[in-house]
């Protein structure tokens, strides 16, 4: 099975809210950045912190954010650990 996303790879998170719990940080939802790179496969943690069996298991990529993208200001950059579904390709 081949990786979505390469490392390089010029992402955007999703930028909804929803209404489960979700390991994509309020601060980073609809924000772009580069993937480092995959990190290998894991159920997904939405699923799972919801009780149930039936997670997709999605590949997890480690991916670099500017700190001025998510917060306005910074010279430094975060990586977060985020599931593939989190993620689409920027535009």
């Amino acid at each position: 099975m081949t990786d979505r996303f390469a490392a390089g790879a010029h992402v955007r998170t999703y930028p909804h809210d929803p209404p489960h719990h979700t390991r994509l940080p309020r601060y980073a939802r609809g924000k772009r950045g580069v993937v480092v790179e995959p990190e290998g496969r894991a159920p997904l943690a939405d699923v799972r912190a919801q009780g149930r069996d039936d997670a997709p298991v999605e590949m997890i990529y480690a991916v670099r954010f500017a700190a001025r993208e998510l917060w306005g200001e910074g010279d430094h950059h975060v990586v977060l650990d985020l599931s593939e579904s989190y993620l689409s390709e920027a535009e």
